[in-house]
C-alpha cells in the first residue's frame, strides 16, 4: 500500500488499466479531506502541528466479499479508487502474483527511478569543505 500511495497517479494510470474491467462495489465513494501533519524536533522532542495535508480515502468490496481500503496525498479520487482495488485483489491470494507482475514491480522501478535521479541531481551539488585550506598549515 506504501507503494501505491507514493506513485504519482500518472505513473499508476500507466498500469492501473488492467482494473478497468473489475467490477466492484463501492463502500465509501472517493472523498477528499484533510488531515494534520505533525512532527518532533530532532525526533524526541515535544510533538508540534507541521501544517495540513489533503488526502482522498476510498473503499470498495470486490464480487467475492474482499474489501480493499486506500488512503492518497492529493485529490485524485482515481487514484484512490484504484489503490482500493488493488489492496483488495492483494488479498486474494489467486491474483497477488499478477498484480505484483502488473503493477507493484513497474510502479518500484519508476519509484527507484525516480529517486535514483533526484539523489545524482543533489550529489552534482554537494561540496567538500575538507578540501579548503584553513591556513593553520604552514
Amino acid at each position: 500500500m506504501r507503494l501505491l500511495a507514493l506513485s504519482k497517479w500518472e505513473d499508476f494510470k500507466k498500469v492501473a488499466s488492467c482494473f478497468e474491467l473489475i467490477t466492484c462495489e463501492v463502500i465509501r465513494k472517493p472523498e477528499t479531506g484533510l488531515v494534520m501533519l505533525r512532527g518532533r524536533m530532532g525526533g524526541t522532542g515535544s510533538a508540534f502541528n507541521v501544517g495540513e495535508a489533503t488526502v482522498t480515502r476510498c473503499a470498495i468490496k470486490t464480487y467475492t466479499g474482499i474489501e480493499g481500503h486506500a488512503y492518497v496525498m492529493g485529490r485524485s479520487a482515481e487514484h484512490a479508487k484504484f489503490a482500493a482495488i488493488c489492496d483488495a485483489l492483494l488479498q486474494d491470494q489467486s491474483m497477488v502474483e499478477k498484480i505484483e507482475r502488473l503493477v507493484l514491480q513497474p510502479l518500484q522501478g519508476i519509484l527507484s527511478a525516480r529517486r535514483d535521479l533526484a539523489s545524482r541531481k543533489a550529489e552534482a551539488t554537494k561540496v567538500d569543505f575538507f578540501t579548503l585550506m584553513r591556513g593553520e598549515n604552514d
